[in-house]
């Protein structure tokens, strides 16, 4: 029973402590959007499906002595893979939907151990139960959970805060060694100790009954329910605080939470309880979705969607759990489990950016796990009233999220989304508080507008007006006739507005579909009399491989809804940065953000290259332009004493002596999050 309960506990804990770890190395080589999570969670749900499968076809049709051996040579040659620190080979080289290239880059990396440690808990039971007669081995399920939901704590409290990447992945391969060695003791031992899977039921056991087929589609529905609420809530949160593993992980163990408790007791999920709970819980999504345009403080974003997604596994897992079969059928319910969950993560990873055009995910995943819901009441519960509630609300749910979404996509002339996220375009007619003008919005935040009157189309709009930092710097840079301006991040392409004939601007977009948006509905590029170019792909990868351009300014403004990619904020980034600017060039970073203080981050990177750091902040009283703050790093202090920054709130900024510094084998947004 040792044995078997230290290797299922090792396996599960490896097994989950690898997806924090191995998406964190991943993320800055693909724009640092959350949609690189997403797309890893497609991976190892349907990595956990192949393992699945491996399981219930070795415990089928192979004999002990083959299934021992199968296992023993892949534990083997999953051990060539070691480490599982990813190549830079597969760095993106051009623009496109990197979502394929994430999940082969995934699979060469870390594929074979993973494969092999998602056999695991499966195989072990079923052998379990086949040596030990008459024991129940869903114990053993809920001791796996707890080995994963272990991983799950551990990663944000004592890995990431204290190990580089490097090390992490280096110690993960070292204790995959470890578990490849007590993966083939255990197999070779329940070779020699059973037969085949006994077909009778232990004595003095349950007469066995063949699992219905509603109840085989059930096993489907339920987890893929839980798994496309998983994603679709991770997405949203990621999208619209930060793509930080903190989120990644407190959903996912969120998720195991609920998994433990539904499989280790029957008591611990209460019909009565739960399904109003699943009710408020809903609701309560669909509020903070839609209020405010989904514009609410963070302090009650987190633990609003994370309370809800808890409560809405925990019905869709109990309801699972009441459905386990006899243990005959063990390794075919964990396959149909997985596929489930599979399934899930397919409509949200996949289907979902190619089918709609806003995030329509997460309320569609809603509305399912509400029929769901309704559906088994419908099943189990012969009381007419109950039955009609529930289809009530199903339909009264439908019906909110139809009217909101539609009343919210009113407000836009045109709306268009892929891997990177979604873009949309929305007209603001003029009346008495507002200028006409056209808006570009990223997700929930605005990312550019263009005034509506011919002669004030040329006007810089939001958080480029002349008075914010980047605009006092470009008016400062242009002293000179002719200047050369960089921009990472081009939104509506308003900073184009500063360009004149002589001057050289080059933007660097990593979204296609940014580019588009641009140039047809708004008309800054196109306006420009200088030369002016948009570069594709990532910005850090495009200036990694060009040669120095001799930037007077260069911008750094990539944001993704209200989310920053990391590693355009680290060390490495900034020497890239420095390498491309003159001498007395001047960095202008954009740190305006609701919920990260990433100020104190750019005066550390400055700090770390001797340079200093000022902050310009902008609160204009022009309806058309919004308040701003910059960070610019600027070798001559003195530059910023000139006219172009007379009347301007200028703060030399310093980092805290306990701010560590960004690298890429290191981030931590924890420190720096705006509770």
């Amino acid at each position: 029973m040792l044995l078997y309960g230290a290797t299922i506990v090792l396996s599960a804990f490896l097994l989950f402590e690898v997806q924090p770890i191995i998406g964190r190395m991943i993320l800055p080589w693909f724009g640092g959007l959350a949609a690189v999570w997403t797309t890893a969670l497609l991976f190892f749900q349907l990595t956990l499906l192949a393992g699945y499968v491996y399981s219930y076809c070795s415990i089928r049709y192979l004999t002990p002595k083959m299934q021992a051996a199968a296992h023993v040579t892949l534990l083997a040659a999953s051990l060539l893979l070691l480490p599982i620190i990813p190549s830079p080979a597969w760095k993106p080289a051009g623009e496109g939907d990197p979502a394929l290239r994430i999940i082969v880059l995934l699979a060469d990396s870390v594929g074979l151990p993973y494969f092999m440690l998602s056999t695991t808990g499966p195989l072990l039971q079923a052998w379990f139960a086949a040596t030990h007669p008459g024991t129940i081995p869903y114990r053993l399920f809920a001791l796996s959970n707890a080995g994963s939901m272990l991983a799950l704590i551990s990663y944000p409290v004592a890995v990431e805060p204290f190990l580089p990447g490097r090390i992490q992945g280096n110690a993960w391969s070292a204790a995959y060694a470890g578990f490849a060695v007590l993966g083939a003791v255990v197999a070779v031992a329940a070779a020699r100790h059973r037969k085949r899977v006994p077909v009778e039921s232990p004595a003095g056991a349950a007469p066995e009954t063949r699992p219905s087929r509603g109840a085989r589609w059930l096993w489907i529905a339920l987890p893929a329910c839980a798994s496309a609420l998983l994603i679709a809530v991770t997405n949203h949160l990621s999208q619209n605080v930060a793509p930080m593993p903190f989120l990644w992980v407190l959903t996912l163990a969120l998720y195991l939470l609920s998994f433990i408790l539904c499989f280790e007791s029957d008591r611990n999920y209460k019909r009565a309880v739960f399904i109003p709970l699943l009710a408020i819980a809903l609701a309560g999504m669909s509020f903070g979705i839609y209020f405010r345009r989904g514009n609410i403080r963070i302090a009650w974003t987190v633990p609003l969607f994370a309370a809800a997604l808890f409560i809405c596994c925990m019905v869709s897992h109990g309801e699972l759990a009441r459905l386990k079969p006899h243990h005959r059928h063990l390794t075919g319910f964990y396959v149909t489990l997985a596929a489930g969950g599979a399934a899930g993560s397919l409509f949200v990873a996949v289907l979902a950016p190619r089918i709609f055009r806003s995030h329509l995910d997460l309320p569609a995943s809603m509305i399912f796990c509400a029929a769901l819901a309704a559906v088994v009441l419908w099943k189990q519960l012969p009381r007419l009233t109950i039955r009609i509630a529930a289809a009530g609300f199903v339909v009264a749910l439908g019906a909110q999220v139809a009217y909101s979404h539609i009343a919210d996509q009113k407000r836009f002339i045109a709306s268009v989304r892929n891997f990177y996220g979604v873009l949309s375009v929305r007209e603001q007619p003029e009346d008495e508080e507002h200028s006409g003008s056209r808006q570009l919005v990223n997700g929930t935040i605005l990312h550019g507008a263009q005034l509506t009157d011919p002669e004030m189309k040329g006007e810089a709009t939001s958080y480029y007006g002349r008075a914010s930092g980047v605009g006092r710097a470009i008016e400062l840079v242009q002293r000179s006739p002719r200047v050369r301006v960089g921009v990472v991040g081009l939104g509506a392409g308003v900073i184009a507005s500063y360009c004149r004939r002589g001057d050289v601007f080059r933007f660097y977009e990593l979204n296609p579909l940014d580019i588009i948006v641009a140039n047809r509905y708004f008309t800054f590029l196109k306006d420009c009399p200088g030369d002016c170019q948009v570069l594709t792909g990532d910005a850090r990868l495009t200036l990694e491989r060009q040669r120095p351009q001799q930037f007077d300014l260069l911008a750094v403004d990539a944001f993704s809804s209200d989310a920053i990619p990391v590693h355009l904020l680290t060390r490495e980034a900034f020497a890239v940065y420095f390498r491309h600017l003159k001498p007395d060039g001047i960095l202008a970073v954009h740190v305006s953000n609701r919920y990260l203080d990433l100020a104190p981050i750019v005066a550390r990177d400055a700090e770390e290259f001797r340079q200093p750091a000022f902050e310009i902040t902008d609160k204009p009283d022009d309806d058309y332009l919004s308040d701003s703050t910059w960070m610019l790093v600027v070798r001559e202090a003195r530059l910023l004493a000139l006219p172009s920054f007379q009347g301007a709130s200028v703060i030399r900024r310093a980092a805290p002596k306990t701010l560590r510094l960004w690298t890429d084998d290191f981030s931590s947004l924890y420190q720096i999050v705006k509770w």
